[in-house]
């Protein structure tokens, strides 16, 4: 399977509503988002993603879930080409990342998953499969194993 990297900067957008987003994950609600992926045209359903927190404390991966629809456009008027990107993804896992996150930026550093470049300055970046491996092993262990939501989740 493949795993995308997703960028979540909370100077660039606060997401006010991500306590109450994480309480419907944790109580087991198949919760959709759409999320901008740069220039990435290669996220395909059924893809992973790891949303990583940066720029400010707490850093690290604090979701992940799977991709429900291909990079599609969205009109935007402030970026050169005119759109930028997105796809749709369901959550199966999200924490609350103005408080915590499941795995650390300083966890990140070390081997296995240092061979990724974990500050992307957009979404969409691959993550490696030596990274990959090593994170969704180490995030089952702090996560469980929680069922797949389905891919056309609501």
């Amino acid at each position: 399977m493949t795993a995308f990297l997703l960028i979540w900067s909370p100077g660039k957008w606060p997401w006010p509503e991500l306590p109450d987003v994480a309480r419907r994950v944790a109580a087991g609600v198949a919760v959709t988002d759409a999320w901008g992926c740069g220039s990435s045209r290669s996220l395909m359903p059924g893809d992973r993603v790891f949303v990583h927190r940066v720029a400010q404390a707490p850093r690290g991966v604090f979701a992940s879930g799977y991709v429900t629809r291909a990079p599609y456009e969205v009109p935007d008027p402030t970026r050169k080409r005119g759109f930028r990107l997105c796809i749709d993804f369901v959550y199966d896992w999200l924490v609350d990342a103005h408080e915590s996150v499941v795995v650390t930026r300083d966890e990140l550093r070390a081997h296995p998953f240092s061979v990724q470049t974990w500050d992307a300055q957009s979404s969409g970046t691959i993550i490696k499969p030596m990274a990959e491996g090593a994170l969704d092993k180490l995030w089952r262990e702090r996560t469980g194993h929680r069922p797949r939501p389905p891919l056309h989740a609501a």
